[in-house]
């Protein structure tokens, strides 16, 4: 048969891609885990697993050809969650797009809220201890679980977290500053598109209230005293000065996550005066906050720390906070020493206590023959 029809009909079942075929299976693994162990937790983390996973890659990247396919599909997962998947996509989209959501009315949004109010109203009559004591508490605490996830994907702007663990359970939600640049492309792209611009949290999104109590967390502490401040560069001060007459000739140094409080910045510009700074960070926020303590003769510059940036100077300086690939502080490749702010049990090359109550050192390591 070769008709016009016949060779405009789509090849395979799947729009986009043949993965999507394991989250409409892994679909129906929730249906199943909900019916064999109908319990609070496997309302509240299914819902909350599943929106961010299965329904959110549906509702920007359809998973089939046919148009009947992804409406069925949509009644499948409204019925699943618990929440009409129509007017989450019109909400959602809407976050995108930076506009007030408004509901527009079609045939499918009332097949979806008849269908929700069919599951509370039959769970309701047939299994009221579970509906009073599992599905309802398990669908506040799995939306509240979705508030919490949104909120901090995007508090103080979007926030992304390559985790490999958590982007293999999510597949890759954690590529959320990618997400937003290019809403439309499917999520097993998402990881070949890393903004090396892109703010990052060590912490998924529900974890990352964490980063109040991280060393991020407390350097905006010290930003809010100015006696902790004078502490802080006092006794860091003391860990320099017995370490920088081992780096001589200092011309020029990068100082690698500079931003929050650059302790090290201000205390390089007191002490070796003439040299060159640049403070390299990933975070406009926290160089915004640095130009304000520092002088005009230090550089900034907005990107993440690679290498090749540090071909030119003499002492490169990370912090304690440093977020990357963690064996590169002790890299000398690109520079012929390097300055690390490190736990006070990590001992490398020349090192220094800066104080016994932060738990903390400065550890230098030279480049062979230098």
């Amino acid at each position: 048969m070769t008709t016009a029809a016949a060779t405009s009909r789509p090849a395979t079942l799947m729009r986009n891609s043949a993965w999507d075929a394991l989250l409409v299976a892994l679909a129906g693994a929730h249906a199943v885990a909900l019916v064999v162990w109908p319990s609070l937790g496997v309302v509240a983390i299914g819902l909350w697993w599943n929106s961010n996973t299965i329904s959110h890659a549906f509702l920007h990247t359809p998973f089939f050809h046919s148009r009947v396919l992804n409406a069925a599909f949509s009644v499948f997962e409204t019925a699943l969650v618990g929440i009409p998947q129509t007017i989450w996509r019109q909400r959602h989209l809407a976050h995108h797009a930076g506009l007030p959501w408004r509901l527009r009315w079609s045939r499918l949004v009332g097949v979806e809220i008849m269908l929700v109010l069919i599951v509370w109203t039959t769970l309701a009559t047939l299994a009221l201890d579970f509906f009073l004591r599992s599905y309802f508490p398990g669908m506040l605490l799995g939306l509240t679980l979705c508030a919490l996830h949104g909120h901090f994907e995007h508090a103080g702007g979007t926030v992304s977290h390559y985790g490999a663990a958590y982007n293999w359970l999510f597949f890759n939600d954690g590529y959320h500053v990618e997400h937003h640049s290019n809403p439309g492309l499917h999520w097993t792209r998402l990881p070949a598109a890393a903004d090396n611009r892109a703010t990052l949290s060590r912490w998924p999104p529900v974890l990352r209230w964490l980063d109040v109590l991280s060393l991020e967390g407390l350097e905006r502490l010290v930003l809010r005293w100015g006696w902790l401040q004078s502490w802080v560069l006092r006794v860091h001060e003391r860990a320099f000065r017995r370490i920088l007459p081992f780096a001589p000739g200092l011309k020029r140094a990068a100082i690698v996550g500079g931003g929050l409080f650059p302790r090290t910045a201000l205390l390089l510009r007191r002490l070796v005066p003439d040299a060159e700074l640049v403070v390299i960070d990933r975070n406009v926020a926290n160089l915004e906050t640095a130009r304000r303590l520092l002088d005009d003769r230090v550089q900034f510059v907005h990107a993440a720390y690679e290498p090749v940036q540090c071909c030119d100077v003499e002492l490169v300086v990370f912090p304690l906070s440093f977020v990357g690939d963690r064996r590169v502080r002790y890299d000398v490749s690109a520079a012929p020493a390097v300055l690390v702010h490190d736990w006070i049990w990590n001992r490398r090359g020349r090192g220094a206590i800066v104080s016994w109550l932060l738990l903390k050192r400065l550890n230098l390591v030279r480049r062979c023959g230098d």
